[in-house]
């Protein structure tokens, strides 16, 4: 039996444990009692032992802002990679536990990685401190309460939940809301909503007495959850003296100066008097660091911090120069994804990505001279885009090569009614065709993707007759990470169907696709003899003006509901058909892997079709239009141009 006590907070006759959880909160900070309380476990930490925040200065205001005294109950952290943000949120669950308790709330993106979380950080955060460790039962307790995914302790419980489970997210109030790596989470959790939004209601019943913590890298502007967040805040900057004039300044990448080729040579440039300050002066700087808001009138805490803080030992200027050599190498190939990294996790900036819409007629103008329904020299693996609607199928096929250059080989459009197999027999006639390419090689389709949005149980059926495993079914979503995901395997059609042995469909990333699309559809063409650019996409004779139209027929736009402003695609045109079936296309090109292939890889590719050069040679375009070739078309094909 718990025992009694009379304490000065009149709870005669009070368990011990529910008297603490009714008292006042203290007045000492987070960042007071992790130093005195918080061991880092070797099982998790680069630096194991007592936590001093001497080695991430910058982190005191932080954890002292998600103390229950502080008057503020929203706090936001954008931040870089080797910055230590998780640890802040960390240390404040513990604060709560040991002198706060009450219900608290951690999240990641998946349950998943919440597991992995509790089991490599939390639990040895518990089991190394005794303040933790004499109010969390032990786990292997019968009836603990203490899980992987739960940890109760006297007035309150911790519940541990991933983005992805609406479930989770509604299962209870929380005083303390620590939402981590907020960007990578999907739109919507289980079709239920914003799963932000979802967490933040479980917090109302606490009023000003809530906290919730929001850190996170960035992503994709206008997309970026935690780049908004921080953008209504009071926005501070960290601001460091130099060593030398003593001048205060933000850390900048662009003040980072070194020797192309070699890294080991960086060091950074005073912003006020030029002068010249090494790494070895960092850890001073970083002592002497103060916050500073750009809007001290507002009521949020938002933090702002790149990976040039972080401290010494962790990641350094040296490091940071040599990933950027690195993306900006890539990125003269045409691959983006490592500059987009460098930008998201080093910076700590979100990722401007241009989505104005291009010219249609340029595009239509600049068309190229070869024959319809053959591929190119440079062509080296066909995809096959499929858009379904209810009077028709519309089907593109791209060619690709080396630099993620494609070149549009045909486009069909198979009338009939989708709910009717005629057409889909149409269709399932261009799985087993070849086309005739450059080197005299035939090249059949490497990949075919059709969009299951519409006429669902007939994709799937479609997908299983033909039982060929490049034929894959797609479900296109406004967010994600890159442009496509892994496969879900789907058992029962939209109408309840039981499907023996089920399909897989693949999910489709449509803004990535559709942003990298048009940067490619606004290159300019080369002049004569010069090769084209990273990402070109080449458009034959027999490409005609409404074709492109369609392809440059969405626009982005910026909207604000419920207080929440991000940019969506959204049409200009009444027709998209082209643009759909080029994101599909592409999609099926990053599962044979155009995205991660090498020069092996193309060099492979070249040889299997006899081809000799090295480095595909630029297209002429055409001087005049009357040199328009005949088009061949396919059985079943509406005869009109592309």
């Amino acid at each position: 039996m718990e025992s009694l006590r009379t304490d000065n907070y009149g709870c005669e006759s009070i368990p011990f444990f529910v008297a603490d959880a009714l008292r006042p909160d203290p007045d000492h900070t987070v960042t007071s009692w992790a130093e005195a309380n918080v061991i880092l476990s070797s099982a998790s930490a680069a630096e194991p032992g007592p936590y001093r925040v001497s080695r991430t200065p910058y982190a005191r205001e932080i954890q002292d802002c998600l103390s229950p005294h502080y008057p503020v109950n929203r706090v936001v952290f954008i931040k870089g990679t080797q910055i230590g943000g998780t640890q802040i949120g960390l240390n404040a669950i513990g604060f709560y536990i040991a002198h706060s308790p009450c219900p608290i709330m951690f999240i990641q993106k998946t349950v998943d990685s919440v597991k992995r979380v509790s089991k490599q950080r939390i639990a040895p955060m518990i089991a190394e401190s005794p303040a933790l460790r004499a109010r969390v039962s032990d786990a292997r307790s019968r009836d603990s309460g203490n899980t992987m995914l739960q940890k109760d302790f006297p007035g309150g419980t911790l519940i541990m939940t991933g983005a992805n489970s609406a479930v989770g997210l509604r299962s209870m109030p929380a005083r303390f809301l620590f939402p981590d790596e907020v960007d990578s989470y999907e739109a919507e959790a289980e079709d239920e909503g914003d799963p932000i939004k979802l967490a933040e209601r479980r917090t109302q019943t606490f009023g000003h007495r809530r906290k919730i913590f929001l850190v996170s890298t960035p992503t994709v502007k206008g997309r970026s959850r935690i780049t908004a967040e921080y953008e209504a805040s009071d926005q501070r900057m960290y601001h460091v003296p130099c060593p030398h004039c003593g001048e205060r300044q933000t850390l900048k990448f662009p003040n980072l100066r070194w020797t192309w080729g070699d890294p080991s040579s960086v060091h950074y440039v005073c912003e006020h008097n030029g002068c010249l300050i090494y790494e070895a002066s960092k850890e001073d700087m970083l002592a002497a660091g103060v916050w500073i808001a750009a809007f001290p009138e507002r009521n949020v805490a938002g933090f702002h911090l790149n990976s040039l803080y972080s401290p010494p030992g962790w990641m350094g200027w040296a490091e940071v120069a040599a990933e950027w050599e690195e993306a900006s190498a890539d990125r003269k190939i045409g691959k983006m994804e490592k500059h987009k990294t460098f930008i998201n996790t080093i910076l700590a900036e979100a990722f401007e990505q241009k989505g104005d819409t291009p010219d249609a007629h340029r595009l239509y103008e600049r068309r190229e001279q070869w024959s319809a329904n053959t591929v190119p020299m440079g062509g080296l693996f066909l995809t096959v885009g499929v858009d379904v609607q209810r009077d028709r199928i519309e089907v593109d096929i791209w060619a690709w090569g080396e630099f993620k250059q494609s070149w549009l080989i045909d486009h069909r459009v198979f009338d009939g009614d989708t709910s009717r197999p005629e057409v889909w027999t149409r269709l399932a006639d261009v799985v087993h065709e070849q086309w005739p390419h450059a080197s005299g090689a035939a090249m059949p389709m490497s990949r075919m993707a059709i969009d299951s949005g519409y006429a669902t149980t007939e994709v799937y059926g479609f997908v299983r007759r033909v039982g060929d495993p490049r034929v894959m079914a797609i479900k296109g979503q406004e967010r994600g990470n890159g442009i496509i995901g892994l496969p879900t395997l789907i058992e029962i059609t939209a109408s309840g169907k039981r499907i023996k042995g089920g399909i897989r469909v693949w999910p489709v990333y449509t803004s990535t696709a559709k942003y990298e699309t048009y940067g490619f559809l606004r290159l300019d063409a080369p002049e004569d003899g010069q090769p084209h650019e990273p990402g070109f996409v080449h458009l034959g004779r027999h490409t005609t003006l409404d074709w492109c139209q369609q392809l440059c027929a969405e626009a982005v736009v910026t909207k604000t509901a419920g207080g929440v402003t991000r940019t969506i695609w959204e049409k200009v045109q009444d027709r998209n058909e082209a643009l759909d079936c080029r994101v599909y296309a592409r999609a099926a090109a990053d599962v044979i892997g155009l995205s991660r292939f090498n020069q092996h890889h193309f060099e492979q590719l070249r040889q299997s079709l006899g081809i000799r050069d090295a480095i595909p040679q630029p297209i002429p375009t055409l001087d005049h239009p009357s040199q328009q070739p005949a088009q061949r078309r396919g059985r079943g094909v509406r005869s009109k141009g592309i």
